[in-house]
């Protein structure tokens, strides 16, 4: 089943998704706004299955749940490590169709992604708002030198299967395809939402160790690494970084320390 959602609001957008009987959605602790009556709620530490259900089931026996067991044992320990939520809430409709509201945690935009099955999607932290329980949600680690360097850290959310997925960031988003530009764009590390499977994420250095590569560094406000995004494939940046949106609230509570240069002054530690 198709999910029926619609997207609202604008400086801090809503998905507000109309559930068909029986029809299941999850989403990650934290994100949930409201429902109807007749939608159920379930907390669980265990993701969807392959099957598109909740993976709650007792099958096979004493062995079948001792594998079940620490595969969310897996699961509970690689979204800890991400800094994710621990345990996803799942909705389902009953006696008829449901309604169940959903949002980020920063001002900004909201955008459902159809997944066919045939690319995977990968996205920042915390961009995970909900999904229908036939998609699929994973934790992808990147190579340690490209994440260590690139500001956002080296773990992206992976969403696979077929469905709906509704993802958030911070203020406006715009979608690029680098095989427009050349097959290449070089991004600030804070901007980048999600992308498509086949897009070569990576990390470059701004500059040489020279003086402009030094004054990029120092007073660029970029710090020492730009993001590279490689391939034909759909990539949604963000206008609105974290660390910008920090630094802005610390200005004006007047706590900025990092005075006009920005770059490697930040006191931003995220």
């Amino acid at each position: 089943m198709t999910l029926q959602q619609e997207i609202v609001g604008n400086a801090m957008q809503m998905a507000v998704c109309s559930l068909k009987p029986g029809q299941t959605v999850y989403c990650e602790a934290g994100k949930f706004l409201f429902k109807t009556a007749n939608v159920t709620m379930e907390t669980r530490l265990s993701g969807p299955s392959t099957q598109g259900q909740p993976s709650g089931g007792s099958g096979g026996g004493m062995g079948g749940m001792l594998r079940q067991a620490m595969g969310t044992a897996m699961q509970v320990g690689q979204r800890a490590l991400a800094g994710e939520s621990l345990a996803f809430q799942y909705f389902t409709s009953t006696g008829g169709e449901g309604t169940v509201g959903f949002a980020g945690v920063l001002p900004g935009e909201m955008r459902a992604l159809e997944l066919d099955g045939t690319r995977a999607w990968f996205a920042e932290k915390d961009a995970f708002v909900a999904a229908e329980s036939t998609v699929e949600f994973g934790i992808a680690f990147q190579g340690g030198k490209t994440g260590r360097s690139g500001g956002e850290g080296f773990i992206l959310e992976k969403f696979t299967g077929r469905g709906t997925v509704i993802i958030c960031g911070a203020g406006n988003f715009i979608d690029l395809n680098p095989a427009d530009f050349g097959g290449r764009i070089e991004v600030d590390t804070g901007c980048i939402v999600a992308f498509e499977e086949g897009i070569q994420y990576g990390v470059q250095r701004i500059g040489g160790l020279n003086r402009q590569g030094l004054m990029n560094a120092v007073f660029g406000g970029e710090g020492l690494s730009l993001a590279t995004l490689e391939g034909n494939g759909r990539v949604i940046l963000q206008s609105l970084t974290i660390e910008g949106l920090a630094n802005a609230l610390k200005k004006a509570q007047g706590g900025d320390k990092q005075g006009p240069t920005g770059g490697l002054f930040s006191t931003n530690a995220g």
